[in-house]
């Protein structure tokens, strides 16, 4: 019994004494519980939705007041034109667009049946369901709570019309949250598990005893994981082109520059991890599992950021795979130029230099 207690005791020095194991193995089911409780909800809140009035009489208005009542939209005011509802949806001004035709009230008071348009972006087929729904469901109610007035008598018919993916195909939505999730992981944990083996072995001694600075080293351990990387991202447009569908409408040159960006923001962050982690172990968890869950739930790619908690919303902001999701949503779907991803890009460029100064500042000239 004395030497099973002692091995016991061992085995407990041994688990304390990495400290970043441990970390990962009391905190990630701390961190498992609070983002999958929290970031896991359909629900669509706070949404901005404008308005479209060709009558512009009372009943309009009164369920203009109906929806901006409601917690799921938030008023965002009213367009001149038709044209103006692919600009704000586009530009993701506006979630929804409601469209009253000319003589709303004088329809219903006639016995006539009342048309509204619903309008909204079906790049993300679950939220724009889901903003439907809420719309319809609140337009109804409206139209029962009238039924006795002598306003509006007829029934209202809700069309609703989904933007940019009429058929609602989910491959529209889950493409390029998938794709920005595989280029990430894939890219950290090649570079952060490169880095990390050579300290294992030890042969970090021997770069560190040349006459390279620590940026050349860095430069030498991505420049072949950047080549890999971007074979991926060919083999993964190509698959998501050919088999399931998912077209390019937008800029080729806006894709490859926002994609080429977002690797090296990955590759960087591997670079990062691995100055943290002296085992390959310690770099596969952090890179793996500590980013598999934040990037799944924090980037937008499952579940709509917007009704998360303020928390979450603010670190969902420091997840390079959203900035990324938001930037291929728009050229691939939606179809617009490098014009429309400059905040996008400006983000991810900030993200890559933040990465490399601290990269730069952690790397040890010297072994421990």
């Amino acid at each position: 019994m004395s030497s099973l207690a002692a091995f016991v005791k061992k085995e407990f020095h041994h688990i304390l004494r990495d400290r970043w194991t441990l970390m990962i193995l009391l905190a990630t089911p701390i961190i498992m519980l609070i983002l999958i409780g929290f970031a896991m909800t359909t629900e669509v809140k706070g949404t901005t939705f404008m308005v479209l009035d060709l009558s512009q009489d009372a009943a309009s208005r009164s369920i203009i007041e109906s929806m901006s009542q409601s917690t799921y939209f938030t008023f965002g005011g009213y367009l001149n034109d038709e044209e103006s509802i692919d600009q704000v949806l586009r530009r993701g001004e506006s979630g929804l667009v409601l469209v009253f035709p000319a003589r709303f009230t004088a329809t219903g008071v006639q016995g006539g049946q009342l048309h509204i348009a619903v309008i909204t972006d079906g790049s993300d087929p679950n939220t724009a369901k889901t903003l439907t729904n809420y719309a319809s469901a609140i337009i109804t109610r409206w139209a029962r709570k009238q039924g006795g007035a002598a306003s509006p008598s007829g029934l209202v018919e809700v069309e609703t019309r989904f933007l940019y993916n009429p058929a609602m195909k989910g491959a529209y939505n889950f493409v390029p949250g998938v794709l920005g999730m595989i280029l990430l992981l894939i890219c950290a944990m090649m570079t952060s598990v490169s880095i990390a083996r050579e300290k294992e072995t030890g042969t970090m001694e021997i770069l560190l005893a040349s006459p390279m600075r620590p940026a050349a080293i860095i430069l030498a351990k991505t420049i072949p994981y950047f080549v890999l990387s971007c074979l991926n991202l060919v083999t993964s447009l190509f698959m998501a082109m050919s088999v399931l569908g998912v077209p390019v409408r937008g800029s080729w040159f806006a894709l490859v520059i926002v994609s080429l960006l977002y690797i090296v923001v990955g590759l960087l962050m591997g670079v990062m991890i691995s100055t943290i982690a002296n085992s390959q172990l310690v770099a596969l968890l952090i890179s793996g599992m500590g980013m598999m869950l934040p990037v799944m739930l924090l980037s937008g790619m499952m579940f709509p950021v917007e009704s998360m908690p303020l928390l979450l919303r603010i670190i969902s902001h420091l997840i390079p795979t959203r900035w990324y999701v938001s930037a291929m949503r728009k050229i691939m779907i939606k179809g617009l130029s490098i014009g429309s991803i400059v905040t996008e890009l400006a983000v991810l460029a900030l993200m890559g230099i933040v990465v490399l100064v601290i990269s730069l500042r952690k790397f040890k000239p010297r072994m421990e």
